[in-house]
């Protein structure tokens, strides 16, 4: 008696194939104010589930994310200075975005998801180009007041100083002078590491430089 055979229900497996494709769909089109939704009751994102790490939780209740302050403005702030707390702490008044144009989300609770372009200043240097603002969903932003924008914008962009040349840390100072020593060779200057210099080691190099070590014994 021959099994019986399965029975092939093609509306059911459709619909199945539509419903995945509905929520593919859903899940590429969902906006920021969905994908980016807190519980700041658990401090979880409500679409996703994840815990926001520990060190964040502060600034999450202290601190602004970007569209709240824009909100409570004329115009969503389009011409006034932004910058982060992370920003003042390191840099002080040298990072900063002037706002040039604002796309608000207008199906989020109380307008506080949207897209935000701007002219970046950076440590005194001011990009030539409008470009999408990053990050505008930390709780790191702050306004700042246009009595300080003055302040902010006198700022003059100093050089980074480019260090070639390091001390090596004692040990390995120590070591290289009583190598110096040992082969009879003058103190001559100190020696310094060169960050600039590329350095290409064999595959055995280490391992044949530990071997060396234990048949002569350590220097110092």
């Amino acid at each position: 008696m021959g099994g019986k055979k399965k029975q092939v229900r093609a509306i059911a497996a459709l619909a199945r194939r539509v419903r995945e494709y509905w929520a593919q769909r859903d899940r590429r089109q969902r906006r920021d104010s969905q994908r980016l939704e807190l519980d700041y009751g658990t401090m979880r994102r409500v679409a996703s589930g994840k815990r926001l790490p520990a060190l964040a939780h502060r600034d999450v209740r202290t601190e602004s994310r970007l569209f709240p302050l824009l909100a409570r403005l004329p115009l969503f702030g389009i011409g006034r200075l932004v910058t982060t707390k992370s920003w003042l702490l390191e840099h002080g008044p040298a990072c900063y975005w002037r706002l040039h144009k604002v796309r608000v989300d207008y199906t989020a609770q109380d307008l506080d998801h949207g897209k935000a372009w701007g002219i970046l200043t950076f440590k005194g240097k001011t990009e030539d180009t409008v470009r999408e603002m990053d990050r505008v969903m930390y709780h790191d932003w702050r306004l700042v007041p246009k009595h300080e924008e003055e302040d902010f914008m006198s700022f003059t962009h100093v050089p980074e100083e480019n260090i070639r040349y390091v001390p090596y840390p004692p040990l390995l100072r120590a070591m290289i002078l009583a190598e110096r020593e040992k082969m009879g060779e003058p103190a001559g200057e100190e020696p310094m590491i060169d960050l600039e210099r590329i350095r290409h080691f064999p595959k055995d190099y280490f391992k044949n430089l530990d071997l060396k070590k234990q048949a002569e014994g350590t220097a110092v």
